[in-house]
């Protein structure tokens, strides 16, 4: 093993950012990123010398071989962490833009639900139902929802997610601002105390299993658009409007000053949903500009 590899196995190793998948995932892409940089003729002596110019060559590298832009954008996801892990967050771009890749999630249609009472009453354990009602209420996703702590998580005004329960190793923070949040934070705390909804007793494959048997017994698929429905929702609480995908206006039929809160407002939801660009909420929340204004997008 050479020497830039040995260091981000180690960088990797020491993290507990992520859940186990996760964290084995993103070993082994950044550990093939040192091989093609090795390849190339790159010989870093470690995580820390990496450079833009090496992203540079990676991107380019990988869109010779004819990678999908999909498969370009998760590498470049281990990137940001391998900058964020060495003190240099802004090693690359917040945006894809940049590196000439198509955009992301294209939105393909409304896919927010609501979560209804006959579909809840047809989940018999009750911490699955809890899991679905915090996706629904907060956007979380559904590891995130079963491994949420909510002594630990709650502050108050804000949920405090931590790093090793969101995807990617990216924790952050979900305003409180409707009483039935509260509620349901009092609701999960009664049941859990200071654990999980995983529960003792079992681990989070375990309650993932369960959490999947629930959902196909109760006849639920694609519980992920509660979360669609949570951005929906916050997004019209954060501008007064409906966004694009339940029927609001595009940036192209706004005043630049609603165009401003638009952008705002994308940010913020994108932020609470755990991903922090723009382009991804086009996929929750629909495109900000109309298809024959793509070119002025």
């Amino acid at each position: 093993m050479d020497e830039l590899s040995f260091s981000l196995k180690t960088l990797c190793t020491r993290s507990g950012e992520g859940s186990f998948g996760t964290r084995a995932l993103r070993q082994r892409g950044l550990l093939a990123m040192a091989q093609d940089l090795k390849a190339m003729g790159y010989r870093l002596p470690d995580a820390w010398s990496i450079r833009g110019k090496h992203i540079n060559a990676l991107v380019s590298r990988w869109k010779t071989a004819g990678l999908s832009d999909q498969t370009v954008r998760n590498r470049l996801t281990w990137l940001r962490w391998w900058g964020y892990q060495v003190g240099k967050p802004g090693l690359l771009p917040k945006t894809n833009d940049t590196f000439g890749l198509a955009e992301r999630g294209r939105f393909s249609g409304n896919k927010a639900k609501r979560l209804e009472g006959p579909a809840l009453d047809r989940v018999t354990d009750r911490r699955v139902q809890l899991a679905l009602k915090l996706e629904a209420a907060f956007g979380m996703r559904r590891e995130e929802a079963l491994k949420f702590r909510p002594q630990l998580a709650d502050k108050g005004d804000c949920l405090v997610m931590k790093a090793s329960w969101c995807k990617g190793g990216r924790s952050r923070e979900i305003p409180l601002t409707h009483p039935k949040q509260r509620a349901l934070l009092d609701e999960v705390k009664a049941l859990v105390g200071d654990g999980s909804l995983i529960g003792q007793g079992r681990n989070y494959y375990q309650a993932l299993k369960s959490y999947e048997n629930q959902l196909v017994k109760a006849g639920i698929s694609n519980a992920h658009g509660y979360r669609h429905a949570y951005a929906q929702w916050r997004y019209k609480q954060l501008t007064g409007w409906s966004c694009p995908a339940a029927g609001g206006p595009t940036v192209d039929r706004m005043t630049p000053a609603e165009a401003d809160r638009d952008r705002d407002a994308r940010m913020t939801v994108s932020h609470e949903l755990g991903h922090g660009r723009l382009d991804v909420t086009d996929t929750y929340l629909g495109r900000r500009f109309a298809p024959r204004n793509r070119e002025a997008a």
